[in-house]
C-alpha cells in the first residue's frame, strides 16, 4: 500500500497490467488489478478506487458496458487504455461515460498526465465560480475570459463552448457532447458548426495557433481544453 490514490486497472493481458502496476506505483498510486468485467464491477463497487484504467475487450463482455453501468451510479474517473483505435469505438466509450481515450501502444509520460488530469478534475468538483488553466481565467459567472490578465472577446456561443471545455479540463471532449450541451440535442451530428467556432476560439486564446497549448483537436473525436499545471 503506498498511500496514494487508488488505481484499479481492468486488463486481462498480464503483461500490461504488470507493467501498468511498476509504472503507477513509481509515482506513488496504490494499483489494484481485475481482469475480467464481472471482476471489474464487483472491485468499484465492494472498495470504491480513485480512478480506473480500463481495456476495451475483456474476456465477459466488453469495457463499454463497464464504462455504462459504473457511470450509472459513480462519477469514478475512467481512463480506457485500448488496442482499438477505431474512432468509433473511441466515441462510443466516451459516449457511455469514460473520461479518457488513450490508445495502446501508450507513452507512459502520457498516460500519467491524464491520469492526473482526471483525479484533479475530479477532487475540484464543478461548482467554481472562476476557472484557471494556465495564464487563462474564465469567470462563469460574468461570462469574461481573461489571458495575462488581458481580457479576450468571445462572442457568447464561444464562450459556452469554452466554457464546457473548461468544466472538462484536461478530457476529451466529443463533438456530440459539445453539440448537446451547447446547441441542444437536435444538433448533436453537426460537427462542421464545432469547426468554425474552435477555430475561432483558437485564433482569440493561443498565442501562436500553429502550436496550440490549450485547445487540443482529437481528429474525428473531439476537443480537449489541455491544462498544463
Amino acid at each position: 500500500m503506498s498511500g496514494g490514490p487508488q488505481v484499479l486497472v481492468v486488463d486481462d493481458e498480464a503483461q500490461i497490467v504488470r507493467g501498468l502496476k511498476v509504472i503507477l506505483r513509481r509515482e506513488g498510486y496504490d494499483v489494484e488489478a481485475a481482469e475480467t468485467k464481472a471482476e471489474a464491477l464487483d472491485a468499484v463497487s465492494v472498495r470504491p478506487p480513485d480512478a480506473m484504467v480500463l481495456d476495451l475487450v475483456l474476456p465477459d463482455g466488453s469495457g463499454v458496458e463497464v464504462c455504462r453501468e459504473v457511470r450509472s451510479w459513480s462519477q469514478l474517473p475512467i481512463i480506457v487504455l485500448s488496442a482499438l483505435g477505431d474512432e468509433r469505438e473511441k466515441v462510443k466509450a466516451l459516449d457511455a461515460g469514460a473520461d479518457d481515450y488513450v490508445t495502446k501502444p501508450f507513452g507512459t509520460d502520457e498516460l500519467l498526465a491524464r491520469l492526473r488530469a482526471v483525479l484533479r478534475r475530479a477532487g475540484e468538483g464543478d461548482a467554481e465560480p472562476v476557472l484557471t488553466i494556465g495564464d487563462l481565467e474564465l469567470d462563469l459567472a460574468g461570462h469574461r475570459v481573461t489571458r495575462n490578465g488581458q481580457e479576450v472577446h468571445l462572442t457568447p456561443l464561444e464562450f459556452d463552448l469554452l466554457r464546457v471545455l473548461a468544466q472538462n479540463r484536461g478530457r476529451l471532449v466529443t463533438h456530440s457532447q459539445l453539440l448537446r450541451e451547447v446547441w441542444g440535442p437536435a444538433y448533436q451530428t453537426e460537427t462542421h458548426y464545432l469547426r468554425v467556432h474552435m477555430t475561432h476560439i483558437r485564433a482569440k486564446i493561443e498565442i501562436d495557433t500553429s502550436h496550440t497549448r490549450y485547445l487540443i483537436t482529437e481528429p474525428g473525436v473531439g476537443y480537449r481544453l489541455w491544462d498544463e499545471s
